[in-house]
């Protein structure tokens, strides 16, 4: 029998604030690196694609949620890149006999401007997760904390088979 599930995933990950020290951290959303720009605040790299996307496997697997499995008390987590916590969601599906078939995000954000890298996510994103992986984007067009630009919101949502 070819069963199926979706599943929905979102996070949030507010900016550091403008005058306070980020250290080396980077700005990396869907796995691409936006050089000079206000970082996201996480435990993690804080890459809020690579999270809802994962979240939205573990939801549709039945296995939980993000927290569960990378919690953020967890120093092994600590800057850990996003792209990897991603392969451990889709790992920990598999392992219950779940596939990804495809999914679809969209990210929510006054900036950084993602349309000159949206391709790049994709194709980083499509590698991770071995199915089709496709991003968008919207701004908030001013519209409360995302549209001050105090942060940056993904929402996902995955269909899984096996």
């Amino acid at each position: 029998m070819n069963e199926q599930r979706i599943g929905i995933g979102v996070d949030v990950h507010p900016f550091f604030d403008p005058d306070e020290p980020t250290g080396d951290r980077e700005l990396i959303l869907g796995g691409v690196t936006f050089p000079g720009a206000r970082p996201l605040r996480g435990h993690s790299d804080a890459d809020a694609v690579a999270h809802a996307i994962g979240d939205a496997v573990l939801g549709a697997a039945g296995l939980g949620d993000l927290g569960m499995h990378f919690p953020d008390t967890d120093p092994e987590w600590h800057g850990a890149d996003s792209l990897k916590i991603l392969a451990g969601c889709l790992a920990l599906a598999a392992n219950e006999g779940w596939a990804l078939v495809n999914a679809d995000c969209t990210i929510v954000t006054e900036r950084p401007k993602v349309a000159p890298v949206r391709d790049e996510m994709i194709r980083r994103l499509s590698v991770v997760a071995g199915a089709p992986v496709h991003v968008k984007a919207t701004r908030p067009e001013g519209l409360g904390t995302l549209g001050r630009v105090e942060g940056v919101a993904c929402l996902a949502v995955v269909l899984l088979g096996r």
